[in-house]
């Protein structure tokens, strides 16, 4: 008898995590409404980017940092309520988690790295 052991090919084993970065970029966007669903989506990307393939890495990273610079334009927008700029910050906030996480599921589903994984903006 041969000794047959399988071993996942890197294409299948991305796949998987290529699903773990699509429900974490849903549940970013399901964050809008019920806040804690952002929180859990961190957690995850933190927990998956260590074994992650490297085209994979790239989104964790971008979604890490979506939610950390999401946060400081929340707390900002919050602070500054109490005159009308605030609100102008919160809609910038959500359009902005909006687009990033619609060029996210993009990429992640065509197979591709996030190009600019560090950039604070939408691209």
């Amino acid at each position: 008898m041969q000794d047959t052991t399988i071993t996942p090919s890197p294409q299948s084993s991305g796949t998987a995590g290529a699903t773990t970065a699509k429900i974490i970029y849903i549940l970013y966007l399901v964050g809008i409404f019920i806040g804690i669903t952002g929180l859990i989506g961190v957690v995850l990307a933190y927990i998956n980017q260590g074994g992650a393939p490297a085209w994979l890495q790239s989104h964790y990273r971008f979604q890490i940092r979506t939610f950390w610079i999401g946060l400081f334009y929340l707390f900002l927008g919050a602070l500054l309520t109490t005159i009308v700029v605030g609100w102008l910050v919160l809609l910038f906030w959500l359009a902005w988690l909006v687009i990033r996480c619609a060029r996210g599921i993009k990429h992640l589903d065509r197979g591709e790295p996030y190009p600019n994984p560090i950039t604070w903006w939408f691209n």
